[in-house]
């Protein structure tokens, strides 16, 4: 029961000018943070526009979520997402609530659990010995996992490469946390034309699949799978169901958060795991050989408890964005309406307040009892709604992988990057080896 220490991104020197500061952030988040945000409750960032507040105290963490999500988010992320979920706000989010939330329940994700291994086993069929770039790998898989759960198919290898490719660089442009948006300048786009030309490949994509799922329902195909329960559930107040453009745009933010967002924390996770061989070798301990069933992934806990410590440790989406609809008070602090309050788990995951050790990997630390401010899925009303989905799907993927085969460490040591998700600068390489074949 050895814990391990993992890459920590290296913090900015705390005095630092206000153009320094913006110009960093637009590189990558944490690296335009000084260190003293890991012990701080409330750090407060003046602009000649508009104040905004990093939050890490837990007395206010639900006050911020609970504001609505901040106009640039909507603003960057429209061309990728449209009118999804993950960007609007009142009643407009409240009816794409309505209607999405019945695709996760409990019965849908069993039901999606047998697509989920099939994609599984494939990776690890797909998998070789050797030095292996794992954040794509991961991506492959997990982007094979929502074909399968939305679309009831298998995605390519072609496809697979060219939605990795057009997102990594559409992440690298960072729409959501530009120096435009975060000014609030105007004339400044968001999303420049790369990433415009990037999210349009993307969008092309999933447009195709909505098109073909809704011209086979038209000829009276009925399906038992995610897409399907998007298409055939009515608003309950209003009986309406969503439009073409309106499950394109859900269909997107399931695809495109999904499958970022695991494969974000599986390869991190696999990461950890190759650190520390013990704990590596106590998930191998646990995962029974052959099929699994879906009542098997509760027995798992040793593994879960690695993914959740992993997702403490790399939180894939590493800042909630918020803006403040009325005038109020934190820690004595006056936040008036249009502040910018954000709500990081990367800093509150790793603040010394929250955690014993906390850059260390300790997935025992769980079992020991300690569960403290915890929040990779955000929390309140705009908590995921795939959070158990998407645990399912990476406890099981870890079994999978770790039952056929051993990870461990390749040079470079991975430097995490916080863009739209938290991934490593110049990608996770690991060693790995066929156990059994």
């Amino acid at each position: 029961m050895s814990p391990s220490v993992p890459p920590k991104p290296r913090s900015r020197p705390d005095r630092a000018g206000i153009w320094a500061r913006l110009s960093a952030f637009r590189q990558d988040m944490f690296r335009s943070q000084p260190e003293r945000l890991y012990r701080a409750k409330i750090a407060r960032m003046r602009t000649p526009f508009y104040n905004s507040f990093l939050i890490n105290d837990l007395t206010y963490v639900d006050q911020a979520l609970a504001f609505p999500k901040a106009r640039i988010v909507g603003d960057a992320l429209q061309a990728l997402l449209g009118r999804s979920i993950f960007v609007t706000n009142g009643a407009d989010w409240a009816r794409s609530r309505r209607i999405v939330d019945p695709a996760f329940e409990a019965g849908q994700v069993r039901r999606s659990f047998d697509a989920m291994q099939a994609a599984g086993r494939d990776a690890v069929a797909r998998l070789e010995s050797g030095r292996i770039e794992m954040e794509f790998e991961m991506s492959y898989l997990a982007a094979d996992v929502i074909f399968r759960t939305l679309f009831s198919i298998p995605i390519t290898h072609a496809r697979a490469r060219r939605v990795f490719e057009a997102f990594q660089r559409y992440q690298r442009a960072q729409p959501m946390l530009s120096v435009g948006a975060l000014l609030r300048l105007p004339m400044v786009s968001a999303v420049g034309r790369r990433g415009g030309a990037d999210a349009a490949i993307i969008r092309a994509e999933i447009e195709a699949l909505v098109d073909e799922r809704l011209s086979a329902a038209r000829a009276g195909e009925i399906f038992d799978d995610l897409a399907g329960k998007l298409m055939q559930t009515p608003d309950p107040e209003t009986g309406e169901r969503f439009s073409r453009n309106e499950l394109i745009d859900q269909v997107a933010i399931f695809f495109l958060a999904g499958h970022e967002t695991s494969a974000s924390a599986m390869a991190w996770a696999l990461y950890c795991l190759a650190q520390n061989q013990e704990a590596q070798e106590a998930v191998r301990a646990e995962v029974p050989l052959g099929e699994m069933s879906f009542e098997d992934i509760a027995a798992l806990v040793f593994t879960r408890d690695v993914f959740r410590e992993t997702l403490r440790l790399y939180p894939p989406v590493p800042v909630m964005l918020r803006e403040a609809d009325a005038m109020c008070e934190m820690r004595g602090m006056p936040v008036a309406a249009g502040d910018l309050c954000m709500v990081s788990p990367w800093y509150i995951h790793r603040h010394d307040k929250n955690w014993h050790d906390p850059d260390a990997f300790d997935p025992w630390r769980w079992s020991r009892g300690e569960r403290s401010a915890y929040l990779p899925f955000s929390k309140g009303a705009r908590v995921c709604p795939g959070a158990g989905f998407a645990t399912i799907e990476g406890v099981l993927m870890l079994a999978l992988l770790v039952q056929a085969f051993r990870f461990e460490l390749s040079n470079p040591a991975p430097v995490p990057i916080a863009h739209l998700t938290v991934r490593a600068q110049d990608g996770i390489y690991l060693k790995v080896t066929r156990l059994r074949e």
